[in-house]
């Protein structure tokens, strides 16, 4: 152990509340409420004025390391509930004209090169799939639940064992949030 410490501060922005519940960080804004537990035996995360603090004493590259990437889900958590994010995806057919569809919390592909089972991908909870024409788009104010919808999507028409460069058909990502 390294008589390093960790003193790293997030500014809470106007209009957004964050409730601290042992591990359970709850933050609420115009967008909505997510909430997400963050457990760790070192790092210590509290609330003082209008900042959300992460401390540690003695820690060494593995404490730095999760106090980013706690940071940045706290980021991400507190952007999201200021606007959604939104993944663009676009179906890309030559060979058979495929058709996609929605049953409840499953995206249906089928027709997918000539299959006579429709391909299926899972829809995360509170993550919305709207279908105009060729164009998908998923939003969802929770980054990780947009991105991995979005990703289920694309790896559900995934090509094996054919030519890419000739099998172009399938589902892709065109446009990621910034």
């Amino acid at each position: 152990m390294s008589s390093v410490e960790i003193k790293e501060q997030i500014e809470i922005p106007e209009g957004i509340q964050i409730e601290i519940t042992k591990f359970l960080i709850k933050i609420t804004g115009p967008n909505g409420t997510l909430e997400r537990r963050f457990t760790h035996p070192i790092l210590k995360i509290h609330k003082k004025d209008n900042k959300l603090l992460i401390e540690a004493k003695k820690v060494t590259k593995r404490e730095k390391r999760m106090s980013g990437t706690f940071i940045s889900h706290i980021k991400n958590m507190i952007e999201g509930t200021k606007k959604d994010y939104e993944y663009n995806l676009k179906i890309c057919s030559g060979h058979f004209p495929m058709s996609v569809s929605i049953e409840g919390n499953t995206f249906l592909i089928k027709n997918f090169l000539g299959e006579k089972v429709p391909r299926k991908a899972k829809i995360l909870s509170h993550v919305k799939v709207e279908i105009k024409g060729n164009e998908i788009v998923v939003i969802s104010n929770n980054l990780e639940s947009a991105g991995q919808t979005a990703a289920n999507i694309e790896s559900a028409t995934r090509i094996t064992n054919k030519d890419r460069r000739r099998f172009q058909d399938g589902i892709y990502i065109t446009k990621k949030p910034e």
